[in-house]
């Protein structure tokens, strides 16, 4: 699962060089793995003791629709929040850039708008799984959709670019 992301990161690293703009599928396909909620879900489901046979070891490598879900949130809601950020100076991909590329005649509020509905499908999605007959321990589920929950936390900050929820999350914890 490292090499994958890692790879990932060296498409990235690619585009990034060559100026490539790369279709919205291919970079959410790609910026899916570079998240990095893959190998973090991988990490959970072992540490919560659920990998402890071949069989359930081989659950978390077939990509199931829970892990990308969470990895699908977390991707376009990044590029939902850094593609207001002037910061970037387009030194980072963006789900908006790539649709907008692709649709010519296309605003950003439009492209803004078909990237919540997609944020809001994958909610649906990993709902759907969540409540559905399915191989995994209620404790990867409920650590899964907790991390799906922590990300507009992760993603909402104000104009001076603090994470004041966040803060506030974390004090009120501490």
């Amino acid at each position: 699962m490292w090499a994958t992301v890692c790879d990932a990161f060296l498409v990235e690293a690619k585009w990034f060089a060559s100026g490539h703009i790369p279709k919205s599928e291919e970079y959410l396909k790609n910026g899916i793995v570079s998240s990095g909620v893959q190998v973090l879900l991988l990490h959970m489901f072992f540490l919560l003791g659920d990998g402890a046979t071949k069989e359930s070891a081989n659950l978390i490598d077939n990509n199931h629709d829970i892990v990308s879900s969470v990895s699908k949130i977390l991707r376009l809601s990044d590029d939902l929040e850094s593609e207001q950020d002037e910061n970037q100076d387009g030194r980072d991909g963006s789900y908006v850039k790539c649709f907008i590329m692709e649709h010519e005649n296309c605003s950003t509020k439009t492209a803004r708008e078909y990237l919540k509905r997609m944020i809001s499908d994958a909610w649906k999605c990993l709902n759907k799984e969540c409540l559905s007959p399915n191989p995994f321990s209620e404790n990867f589920l409920k650590g899964s959709i907790n991390l799906a929950r922590l990300v507009p936390s992760m993603y909402n900050y104000n104009e001076n670019k603090s994470f004041d929820l966040l803060e506030e999350h974390i004090r009120s914890i501490l």
